[in-house]
């Protein structure tokens, strides 16, 4: 196991929360190309997250700096598109919507970020006892799912944008906006699901924590 802290794995992992501002910035803003640059450069991000997991592992650059730094980027990256989903959608004049949610609701928030929290609470208290969980693959399909409604939202609001300018109104963009539509929809309730149900996975499966503090199945 390497002992480099600034190897190529967490120098990806770096730049994926370096990121996370300009994604911010370039999601609030109204100019649709602006918003389709931060589709891109989350989309780059998101990616980036597969590569130095494996890179790390391929090149045996697994180091204790990596483990802190990228769940930290994860997130930050999470924050970087919720936070501005929310603000956008509750924007006064209208076309800014979720397809099938509206407004994003204060409780999906509430939710999401409410689970972070806990499970950075939680995996405190399990180290406390002697017990360090893994992320395991209910939480690895949670960030995923989280991560394809994010990309969904990020092209939807350009696409729509660029949709009003030209006055589109072809049978395949009739077709794609209702395939999209039916994706996020469908994206940001398999994330809610998962984020409840990993959480719970995850309570279940250490549970001897709450009665010995021996070691989890």
């Amino acid at each position: 196991m390497a002992d480099r802290r600034l190897n190529l794995p967490n120098l990806i992992t770096v730049l994926r929360i370096v990121a996370c501002p300009a994604i911010v910035w370039l999601a609030l803003s109204r100019d649709p190309w602006l918003g389709l640059w931060a589709f891109v450069l989350f989309l780059v991000a998101a990616l980036s997250d597969l590569w130095d997991g494996y890179l790390a592992r391929k090149n045996e650059q697994i180091t204790d700096v990596g483990k802190l730094l990228d769940p930290l980027a994860d997130k930050l990256l999470l924050a970087a598109t919720f936070i501005p989903f929310y603000l956008i959608s509750h924007r006064a004049d209208a076309g800014w919507e979720l397809p099938f949610w509206g407004a994003l609701p204060l409780w999906v928030i509430i939710v999401i970020f409410g689970r972070e929290i806990f499970m950075t609470v939680f995996r405190g208290f399990a180290v406390r006892r002697g017990v360090v969980i893994a992320a395991g693959k209910a939480g690895k399909y949670k960030a995923f799912i989280q991560n394809l409604f994010s990309g969904g939202v990020l092209l939807w609001y350009p696409l729509i944008a660029f949709a009003a300018a030209g006055s589109w109104s072809s049978g395949f963009w009739t077709f794609w906006r209702g395939l999209h539509s039916v994706w996020i929809g469908a994206m940001l309730l398999a994330a809610i699901i998962l984020t409840v149900g990993s959480m719970f996975g995850y309570l279940w499966n250490n549970r001897t924590l709450f009665v010995g503090g021996a070691n989890a199945p």
